[in-house]
């Protein structure tokens, strides 16, 4: 289109046949002469004149609103998006697209480095270090993992992996007082008679099944220990049905037609070899722990009252915030002591020495089976309350037999 004239211009503007050359351009083409010859008031010209617009009407006067629009290049008046402002160079191409900021390189480092840090202010000579306290720049030091673990369980399991501590993480006093609880339950229930046993024993059979999947890291593995649990059942049941002499018969006997149900079981899963053998051993051990609970029932009602009472004293006592070495060692010693003081109130007599100091071994040795590989405290308030008890039965049991 051609240019705006302005409001003052004098003659009228004329139709052009087509857009003049370089209307697109940034600058404005100039006024283009009138053709010679033309005259204002011929017909020939006033006719096409009379169908063009007045350029006035579609251009705004110069200096308003639509004054700047006319300013700019050509690409910005014709193009879909507003114009953006170019933003200033910062680095290349590759700086300005990547993901990560760019590498300074490995001579940079050295200058671009942080200060370091303001030296810390030394600690009085009575502080006492904890363990993994932090200061501001410095990496948390830790302990080296041991073999003795932890006696009071303060730290998560997973915290300990992940600090590299010990995987032994003892129950603690809480596992502790629930099996001295349950261990005097048993102790008291001897005294009474086989029926009174059988309450306490069951409870302990189902916390043994459901706590042997769970420290090897099965869960929730219902079949098994349902199928762990059965057993036990059944081989109280077998204890109760034969006479005293035949009772470690039935117990064998119930554990090998466990173990072979057992193994059709697992030959019938579609799991993988490798899943179908670690499912079968604990699924063997589970079963095999809880019905060896039941020589509670098949061992003299005197030994158990014995071995029992000792068991919850040596447990309560490994709880106590002692060194590893001298905890198991008084230990050993209060479950002696225990055997002694409660077979002397039964027909055991001194023999009671004999019988306390086996169970409170087997008890230790059950204790740390269930403080093993970071454990977690599902894992030791049923593994660690049932263990102890249930690893000392056929001590129980055969002590029982040479002191009775």
């Amino acid at each position: 289109m051609p240019p705006y004239p302005g409001p003052g211009a004098a003659d009228p503007p004329q139709a052009q046949p087509m857009a003049p050359e370089g209307w697109f351009r940034d600058e404005a083409p100039a006024a283009q002469a009138p053709a010679a010859g033309w005259q204002p008031g011929s017909l020939q010209d006033e006719a096409p004149a009379a169908h063009v617009q007045d350029p006035a009407a579609e251009w705004p006067p110069s200096g308003g609103p639509g004054a700047s629009w006319a300013e700019g290049s050509a690409a910005e008046q014709t193009a879909y998006l507003p114009p953006q402002a170019a933003a200033a160079p910062a680095g290349d191409a590759a700086e300005q697209t990547a993901f990560l900021p760019p590498y300074p390189g490995p001579e940079e480092p050295a200058a671009t480095a942080a200060p370091a840090p303001a030296a810390q202010p030394a600690a009085p000579a009575g502080a006492v270090a904890t363990l993994g306290s932090e200061v501001p720049g410095e990496e948390p030091e830790y302990s080296p993992p041991t073999l003795a673990g932890n006696t009071v369980r303060a730290v998560d399991p997973a915290q300990a992996r992940a600090e590299g501590r010990s995987p032994i993480i003892d129950p603690g006093p809480q596992p502790a007082i629930l099996t001295a609880a349950l261990g005097l339950l048993l102790a008291g229930a001897a005294a009474v008679g086989d029926l009174a046993l059988l309450a306490p024993l069951v409870a302990l059979q189902a916390l043994t099944a459901a706590g042997w999947f769970r420290l090897n890291g099965m869960w929730p593995a219902r079949q098994g220990i349902a199928l762990a649990f059965l057993g036990a059942l059944v081989a109280d049941g077998a204890v109760l049905a034969v006479d005293d002499s035949y009772g470690p018969g039935a117990i064998i006997g119930t554990l090998g037609a466990w173990v072979l149900l057992t193994l059709v079981l697992q030959l019938r899963s579609h799991a993988d070899p490798d899943e179908r053998m670690y499912g079968l051993m604990a699924s063997v051990a589970s079963a095999a722990l809880a019905i060896a609970c039941a020589g509670y029932l098949a061992a003299d009602s005197a030994a158990v009252s014995v071995g029992a009472a000792a068991v919850a004293v040596a447990v309560f006592t490994r709880a106590l915030p002692l060194p590893t070495p001298a905890s198991v060692g008084v230990s050993l010693a209060a479950a002696t002591g225990a055997g002694i003081a409660v077979g002397g109130m039964t027909s055991v007599g001194v023999g009671g020495a004999l019988v306390g100091l086996a169970a409170g071994v087997c008890a230790l040795i059950g204790l740390r089976v269930a403080a093993y590989d970071y454990p977690s405290k599902f894992v030791h308030m049923t593994a660690g309350v049932a263990l102890p008890l249930a690893a000392a039965a056929p001590a129980v049991y055969l002590i029982g037999r040479v002191v009775g």
